[in-house]
């Protein structure tokens, strides 16, 4: 029977785990087919948006390089740009052997409502092919001049390189489940032998005349058997009139057992109380101590309202004591390890100072004629801060995207109904503001896109070499006019010589414009920033000082946390997600170097930024 119940449990855990192998790996596989799907949606939104403006200032070469740029970091089996009106003329191709035509672009070609059969409007279409193949097709309409088709087929798939991480793993965890199941089967072999020598036994024993030593059985048989044979042994002296010894022996065993479940739950990792009727502390564990800050003996026989004072675990437990409340009630509590550091700080960072989140569970626990409440604490802190962390997020997400987007919305009302038509210099501006804010968008879709891959753990640097005197000079020109609107002065303390370091010069240039846009942002009108660049042992120092509000000492690690912005009231009208700060440092850390800042209230700040100057 053990035989048959044993090769039953094989069959059906080999079914279950081959089951579950099949749909993970069939459910990685379809994660992985939507996640190159959403990445070729996005490429395709940024060539085309780029590729419009250039087609219409006939920059060729431009919107040919960024699409074999596109192919090559993509892995795209095709990607090209056609004009269907002019005969399928080829603008730009990303393969090295596509064809295109150079000298016959034309300088106005058929509306875009031609290219959709049935005279429907051109929108995006991504399909998927019998064979995999995803094929994206954007139509990019030209200002002026026509629609063209931006084609794009992506015919990536999952290898085994990529999947055999996967298919160990369960492989590992069904060897184990089948290795731990024929243990369990061996054991239950051994124990069921001992049963069977027992059952001879008590059927000899109960046949006329047999010998009370019959009753044993072969101890090698396990621990069944040694057992039984500890109890007919413990008979045997009882029927020698040692009763006494039994039941001095059967007292130890019982004080042994209770010593070993009091070290059971104190090795839990959560808090147990026992209440009486009088509302007295029974029993706490170690955890319990912990949570409560107090000593054992000290909590043991005290009030549960001195220790712990919550009006709704008070009136739990007073509802189990008098039989109004038969079912566990659960409660949140928020403590302060520390409540001194929390004064202290005047409380502009008291929820990040020693706060904990304490959930307790009331349950009654009923036994003979007395009524017992059975408490359970455990520490939630860690799931709270994750909560507050990610509504702040899509709160500040949702107000930083809303502004720009209603700026756009408004000067393209503007101009759609004219507003612009008899007046180039409005028509101008509308247009470099609706720039401005798309590259804002793009900004705070980039940190967002950074932090996500930092905390995956896939942020990768795409090292090369990086001109530093060319970057600076980027860095002036952007920030040159943000100053001056401000009326802040913005220097550039730089050596005759900057050398060439070795880096990812992206995310190097977004770490100082998250540093330098900082700086302005935070220095009140008038003030001055000045960003200084020199050479230490063998590293690249630049420091970002500016003479504006400052940053509190017990803040100054804690806003190069995601998400967090200094409590101080004079920022509260500056926007901001509390990023941009978190991404420098991880970014500069990457290459090896780091970021620090030193602070005054009301002074300034300096925040010096380190990278290693690598040959």
């Amino acid at each position: 029977m053990v035989a048959l119940a044993g090769l039953a449990s094989a069959a059906i855990m080999v079914a279950a785990l081959g089951a579950c192998a099949w749909w993970t790996l069939r459910t990685y596989s379809r994660s992985a087919d939507a996640a190159r799907e959403e990445r070729v949606r996005a490429v395709a939104g940024l060539i085309g948006r780029s590729a419009e403006g250039l087609l219409a200032n006939n920059e060729h070469s431009s919107v040919r390089r960024m699409v074999a740029e596109a192919t090559l970091a993509q892995g795209f089996e095709r990607c090209r740009i056609v004009l269907p009106a002019a005969k399928g003329l080829v603008v730009a191709d990303g393969q090295t052997s596509g064809r295109v035509t150079y000298a016959e672009m034309p300088a106005k070609w058929e509306d875009e409502s031609k290219l959709i059969a049935g005279g429907g409007s051109a929108m995006d279409t991504f399909t998927r092919r019998p064979d995999g193949v995803l094929e994206a097709r954007v139509p990019l309409v030209v200002p002026g001049r026509g629609t063209a088709m931006l084609e794009i087929d992506d015919a990536h798939r999952l290898t085994s390189a990529e999947t055999w991480p996967l298919q160990a793993g369960i492989g590992i965890i069904a060897a184990t489940a089948m290795g731990a199941m024929w243990m369990g089967y061996r054991a239950m072999r051994r124990r069921v032998r001992a049963l069977g020598a027992i059952g001879e036994a008590l059927r000899s024993s109960s046949q006329p005349g047999s010998a009370e030593g019959e009753l044993e059985v072969n101890p090698e048989l396990g621990v069944e058997a040694a057992a039984w044979n500890r109890i007919v042994a413990e008979r045997r002296v009882f029927k020698e009139h040692q009763s006494g010894a039994r039941i001095a022996e059967s007292l130890a065993s019982r004080r042994s057992r209770d010593g070993e479940l009091g070290s059971v739950c104190d090795g839990l990792w959560m808090g147990l109380l026992l209440v009486d009727d009088r509302m007295k502390v029974k029993y706490a564990n170690g955890a319990a101590t912990v949570f409560l800050n107090t000593g054992r003996e000290a909590l043991i026989g005290s009030d549960l309202n001195k220790a712990l004072d919550d009006p709704k675990v008070r009136d739990a437990v007073r509802g189990i004591m008098d039989g109004s409340i038969k079912s566990r009630t659960v409660a949140e509590v928020r403590r302060l390890a520390d409540p001194n550091a929390a004064a202290s700080s005047g409380g502009a960072v008291a929820g990040a100072i020693g706060a904990s989140v304490l959930r307790i569970t009331i349950r009654p626990l009923r036994r003979e004629d007395s009524a017992t409440a059975l408490i359970v604490i455990e520490d939630v802190t860690q799931q709270r801060v994750a909560d507050e962390a990610r509504n702040s997020f899509v709160a500040q997400a949702t107000h930083e995207l809303r502004t720009p987007l209603t700026n756009i919305r408004l000067y393209l009302e503007m101009l759609v109904d004219g507003g612009g038509a008899d007046d180039p210099q409005k028509r101008s501006d509308g247009l470099n503001t609706i720039s401005q804010e798309v590259r804002r968008l793009e900004r705070i879709v980039g940190d967002m896109l950074s932090v996500a891959e930092i905390d995956a753990g896939s942020l990768k640097l795409n090292k090369d070499d990086v001109r530093v005197a060319t970057v600076f000079e980027e860095l002036s020109s952007d920030f040159r006019e943000q100053a001056a609107s401000k009326e802040i002065t913005l220097k550039l303390d730089l050596p005759p010589k900057l050398p060439v370091i070795r880096g990812d010069r992206d995310k190097i240039v977004m770490a100082l414009h998250n540093l330098v846009g900082n700086a302005i942002k935070y220095t009140p009108a008038g003030g001055e920033v000045t960003v200084r660049v020199g050479e230490e042992k063998g590293q690249l120092s630049v420091e970002v000082i500016d003479n504006g509000i400052g940053v509190r000492e017990e803040e100054r690690e804690l806003i190069f946390e995601k998400f967090y912005r200094a409590k101080d009231r004079r920022i509260t009208s500056v926007t901001g997600t509390g990023l941009g700060l978190a991404i420098a440092r991880e970014v500069v850390r990457l290459h090896g170097g780091d970021i620090i800042v030193r602070s005054q209230l009301d002074k300034g700040s300096t925040f010096t930024m380190t990278l290693p100057m690598a040959a």
